[in-house]
């Protein structure tokens, strides 16, 4: 599989209650343009909505997200996880995910979180949470000391912030959930998802006049 940070330039974030809903949720991202999906680990039907996006939306490729223990990654790659997403990380976090065979993006909000990743071999990376760990100035500022990493800022980014993101030069994706409002997933419109998840994956080509 190509890079996560390269599927698209925005990885959808995604919580859901009603594991009925992921299949048409995540064809309507997959038509609009974003196929690299992170179900959130935060409610029970996050397993059962993993595995029903792996068995039914072949374009879809669905990762975890929320991830804090071990267990959690043998249970998300068990349902079908094609990659693996945590908030933050521990030697013991780090070694459960790179043992799972799946790609994977540990989160991190300082440099010295970077440097521990990278001294692992890690070059891909979650910034988390992005707007209040310092935004694009900070991601700006890792660039020139560690221009090895690359990363997903994800947390407090929206469409109207998300192109700055982009323009970065260590910047591959975004991660949100504003192309996913909860009025929308709750009256099953997916047809507004599928429009908004476009509106998103042009991004990636005003992100690029930007740099």
């Amino acid at each position: 599989m190509a890079s996560v940070l390269d599927l698209a330039p925005v990885l959808p974030v995604v919580v859901l209650d009603d594991p009925a809903d992921a299949v048409p949720l995540a064809r309507a991202l997959v038509a609009g343009g974003l196929p690299a999906i992170e179900v959130t680990l935060r409610t029970p039907a996050a397993p059962e909505a993993i595995r029903a996006i792996a068995d039914g939306v072949p374009g879809a490729v669905v990762g975890a997200g929320t991830l804090l223990t071990p267990e959690q990654v043998d249970l998300a790659v068990g349902a079908g996880a094609r990659f693996l997403v945590s908030p933050g990380w521990t030697d013991v976090l780090v070694d459960a995910m790179r043992g799972a065979g799946v790609p994977f993006l540990p989160g991190v909000s300082t440099a010295s979180e970077v440097v521990g990743l990278l001294e692992r071999g890690v070059r891909e990376m979650k910034f988390f949470p992005a707007e209040a760990a310092g935004g694009t100035a900070y991601l700006r500022s890792l660039h020139g000391p560690l221009p090895q990493a690359r990363f997903c800022p994800t947390g407090g980014i929206g469409a109207d912030s998300a192109s700055a993101y982009l323009a970065l030069p260590n910047v591959g994706c975004v991660g949100g959930s504003w192309m996913l409002p909860a009025d929308a997933v709750a009256a099953r419109d997916w047809g507004r998802v599928e429009a908004l998840a476009r509106a998103a994956a042009g991004l990636r080509a005003v992100g690029a006049r930007c740099r």
